[in-house]
């Protein structure tokens, strides 16, 4: 079967792929663990993992893409995903090379992109073996007996924003036993104010360490907007509740073995 992205397009090689070109973090981070690093040829700035990354081509940021840079790299296999790119750069680079863009809305719909990412690549047993792990780990934090946790996840700063149930994110936290207290906002990145935050008396409020990097001074600037204490704000790890891919296998491993508070 060929399969089919999250913009709806269908995308078939006829041969495995020499030449990567990857326009999201976690997949490239993932590209790597699949065995295929001699392959990625260009990456966007915001690729850091693994630290072999960083000798590599930029193209670009993850929304500002420069479509001449990779045209230059001479790609058979563009990866992007529909959520970290835009329209206008894929559709700039539709005459490059073939181009897998997909949109993980839940940890089952990232565990068939792995198994597809790999089968595109050539390289189907190492992503089988992945997606192996990756259940594994998820079912050994399923089984920790984590408490319910109502919690606030927070990706923005001026405004300050969130996500609902309908995101990557959410699901994973799910995973974790976390209870998003904006899960049933009807948009998908809600903007809010810090007094909804409070009216929600979320058990914990994370400040994820992407997109918007927070530092501690956010910490007190949040505890006195809405009157929560200081221990039910911390830092989170966003790598862990973002990254799909192979980075799920960790997340779910540190989660089986870590509170909430030991993500900052």
């Amino acid at each position: 079967m060929i399969p089919v992205d999250g913009r709806g397009v269908r995308v078939a090689l006829n041969v495995a792929p020499q030449r990567i070109v990857s326009l999201v973090p976690s997949t490239t981070e993932t590209l790597f663990d699949l065995g295929l690093g001699d392959r990625v040829v260009g990456v966007t700035r915001y690729c850091v993992h693994p630290a072999r990354v960083r000798a590599l081509p930029r193209v670009g940021g993850t929304k500002d893409v420069r479509p001449d840079r990779v045209r230059a790299l001479a790609p058979d296999l563009i990866v992007g995903n529909c959520e970290e790119n835009t329209r206008e750069i894929f559709d700039a680079l539709a005459d490059v090379a073939p181009l897998w863009a997909p949109l993980p809305r839940t940890v089952d719909d990232a565990l068939a992109d792995l198994l597809t990412l790999g089968a595109l690549c050539g390289v189907p047993d190492a992503a089988a073996a992945w997606h192996t792990r990756i259940l594994a780990a998820r079912a050994a934090l399923r089984a920790s007996g984590r408490p319910p946790t109502r919690v606030a996840w927070l990706i923005w700063r001026r405004p300050w924003m969130t996500i609902n149930r309908d995101t990557f994110i959410d699901a994973m936290l799910r995973e974790a036993n976390g209870v998003n207290v904006f899960a049933d906002h009807p948009d998908r990145f809600p903007v809010i104010t810090a007094a909804q935050i409070a009216a929600h008396a979320p058990d914990l409020v994370l400040l994820s360490s992407e997109p918007y990097p927070f530092q501690g001074r956010h910490v007190d600037e949040l505890a006195k907007s809405t009157g929560l204490p200081h221990d039910r704000i911390r830092g989170a790890d966003g790598e862990l509740a973002s990254w799909h891919g192979t980075r799920m296998a960790l997340a779910f491993d540190r989660w089986t073995r870590e509170d909430w508070p030991a993500l900052s």
